[in-house]
């Protein structure tokens, strides 16, 4: 029988699909050096760099240990370059750390034939003459450990591999110029490698390479003049040194991998699997997360962000107490990750999060363990705005978190029919709206007068448009906010909907739903824009400005703005705020638009909601699309084709947090952040899967 060559594409193509690969190919050095890749742990520790190998990032590293507070997150080993010696004597180096991070051309990148994410990890291949040499990297699930592996696919061997491994012992996100903790200590057991700082103020690095006579010679090196670019560019920082013990000399053969492992685990646990039974194990593990999830997130972008959406669900290692209290439950403690490389886990981004990353993954206990484990921080009828990266204490700065609680409740009990929950929390959520009734920190609390929620207190940006530069505050939005309102009655319709199926009493609850109803629609809306004001008021009165948080009023479970309105505004949203990768936080042509989030912190923060694109907000804005339109789901499948080239581009197979507001659309901001992940993946769910 003869096989056809398209018939030999299509098999390669669906035996891809199994295996969700996505490859780079071609591309330039500039190119390389601007993609990134990322690999977590499950504890809030990641590995991460460039395709070119290249660390333009102060939080680039192949290993970032989370450990519990105050230490947090540590930048551990920083750089790997790899350098092959062949049987005819000839080298060939990849990974130089002076030459790539100043731009020049690198002969290892020459040699880059693909790069490609496999089941989510990164593969580098290359090819030198004769011999193709694979590259990739992985972290075992829920520990501080890194394998690089290296396996020779073709060519004559043996050859030599020499590793320099270079260090920068800091919290991640310290600068770069932070000194390093000399004079490092080395010592050396049976093959074994242990690393620590003078002071011993930071976890034991240990390392060993597994392969043919391995060995280690010393030499001590300081690596100066290292530039970061992207920090050159956000304005930071941006020229710091590595130090290096010496270089890793191993043999690499055809059946015969060499891999370099680095870990803060204890060697017992490091050694417990072999590098490749991590990997198996890793694979397994992946494959699991696949077949967990809904049937329409199996496969294709649905399937590939199944994958991402994991990097963002992690047990707190930061927060020992948390474990604690829930193992004593018999329980497991978790949260959601708002983004790396800098954010912890944030209480609106993990609401939001809620029903993409755990719901239609299949993750129902997590999902109940993540908003067990908010609740339980909650103070004066407020969940965390967010968790420091150092602290056990919650900060609490925001008007919306604990309003999106309920929405993520009501998703959770939606899917799970889990009525104990509910039933524990029934006292725990009326005491949060008696908090808002009454009042509670920063200026948080229904006007008497329309009952309607207010909010704003002086220094402080309580809703998610929250940028803030020292003391100067971008878009404050002081009053009655349009989507805090939204979420506000939401929640009062999702409370007296659960006390009446207990039984309970639900005249009090109704009232303030049914007064804020009738005042939002009296009072929100604009004609001048045919949409809503964004704020009522207001510092400076009632704000017109288009913005997108007015889709909430149509979004949510219960839309707080009569239906009569939802055409306009959907239509206006549409034509003033739609781009192909979400929405603008502003429409052109207002005095404030930036078209572009680029610069140093103070210019990035003035465009950060000033019309900067935000990739979550897709996921509203397809749900009152299809609010109001709901034969017209195919468009809505065509909003979401943007997101499929984008995992191509900036951080491989994930969704950033924010892009420019016009074309190209230039990916900026967190390399992967965790709502938009979630949203993309949940409407690719809701919309049947696979985008055509």
């Amino acid at each position: 029988m003869t096989i056809s060559t398209a018939e030999i594409q299509d098999a390669r193509e669906a035996s891809e699909r199994e295996t969700f690969i996505r490859r780079i190919t071609g591309g330039d050095d500039s190119s390389l050096i601007e993609q990134e890749w990322l690999v977590t742990n499950g504890l809030g520790g990641y590995a991460s760099g460039t395709l070119a190998g290249a660390a333009t990032r102060r939080y680039h590293g192949l290993l970032i240990a989370a450990h519990p507070a105050p230490l947090g997150r540590v930048l551990l080993l920083s750089h790997l370059s790899e350098q092959f010696k062949f049987m005819d004597q000839s080298t060939f180096a990849v990974g130089g750390i002076e030459q790539a991070n100043r731009g020049l051309a690198l002969q290892g990148l020459h040699s880059l034939k693909e790069f490609r994410l496999e089941m989510g990890l990164p593969i580098w291949v290359y090819q030198i003459g004769e011999h193709v040499i694979e590259k990739r990297i992985y972290l075992p699930h829920h520990q501080n450990t890194v394998h690089v592996n290296y396996r020779l696919l073709r060519g004559h061997g043996p050859v030599q591999l020499k590793l320099r491994t270079s260090v920068h012992f800091r919290g991640h996100d310290e600068h770069v110029t932070t000194p390093n903790p000399e004079p490092y200590v080395l010592t050396a057991s049976a093959g074994r490698y242990e690393l620590t700082d003078g002071e011993r103020k930071f976890p034991v690095l240990r390392m060993y390479v597994n392969g043919d006579a391995p060995a280690l010679t010393l030499d001590d090196t300081t690596l100066p003049d290292v530039l970061y670019r992207v920090e050159e560019g956000r304005g930071y920082d941006n020229v710091g040194t590595m130090w290096s013990p010496g270089l890793f000399r191993v043999f690499l053969h055809q059946d015969r991998d060499v891999t370099l492992t680095a870990s803060t685990e204890s060697w017992g646990r490091v050694l417990a699997l072999s590098p490749q039974e991590a990997l198996n194990t890793e694979l397994d593990r992946r494959q699991r997360l696949l077949a967990a999830s809904e049937p329409a997130a199996r496969n294709g972008m649905a399937g590939e962000l199944v994958l991402a959406a994991d990097q963002f669900v992690i047990t707190p290692a930061s927060r020992v107490e948390d474990s604690a209290r829930a193992q004593a439950s018999g329980e497991e403690a978790r949260t959601i990750v708002a983004g790396y490389h800098w954010f912890t886990d944030w209480g609106r981004d993990t609401m939001i999060s809620l029903e993409g990353l755990t719901l239609v993954t299949g993750r129902h206990p997590e999902a109940g363990y993540i908003l067990r484990t908010f609740i339980s921080h909650m103070r004066d009828g407020l969940i965390p705005n967010f968790f420091p990266d150092r602290s056990t204490e919650g900060v609490y700065h925001t008007a919306d978190a604990t309003l999106w609680y309920f929405h993520a409740l009501n998703r959770y009990l939606k899917v799970t029919g889990d009525r104990t929950m509910l039933r524990s929390h029934l006292s725990i959520l009326k005491d949060i709206i008696a908090h808002h009734q009454r009042g509670t920190r920063f200026g948080i609390g229904v006007d008497p007068t329309d009952g309607l929620l207010r909010q704003g207190a002086a220094g402080y940006q309580l809703t998610w448009m929250d940028a803030k530069v020292g003391d100067w505050v971008v878009t404050p939005r002081r009053g009655k906010a349009v989507e805090i309102n939204a979420l506000w009655y939401n929640a009062l319709r999702l409370l007296q909907k659960w006390l009446k199926e207990e039984g309970e009493n639900t005249l009090e609850i109704r009232a303030a739903a049914d007064r804020a109803e009738d005042s939002f629609n009296r009072r929100f809306w604009c004609e001048a824009e045919q949409g809503l004001y964004d704020v009522i008021d207001g510092e400076q009165g009632d704000d017109p400005a288009c913005r997108p948080n007015q889709v909430l009023a149509i979004s949510l479970e219960n839309p707080i703005l009569d239906p009569s309105r939802w055409t306009q505004v959907v239509d206006t949203v549409y034509e003033r705020l739609f781009t192909p990768l979400g929405l603008r936080s502003l429409a052109p042509g207002h005095v404030d638009y930036k078209s572009r989030y680029f610069g140093d912190l103070r210019s990035r923060d003035a465009a950060y909601h000033q019309g900067t694109v935000w990739a979550w907000l897709i996921g509203p804005f397809i749900d009152a699309w299809l609010r109001v339109h709901p034969d017209r789901s195919a468009e809505c499948r065509g909003f979401l084709r943007g997101f499929d080239s984008h995992l191509s581009e900036a951080c491989i197979g994930t969704i950033s947090e924010v892009f420019d507001a016009e074309s190209p659309y230039t990916a900026r901001g967190c390399a992967a952040q965790a709502w938009s992940v979630a949203e993309v993946l949940r409407c690719c769910v809701l919309l049947s899967g696979d985008v055509e």
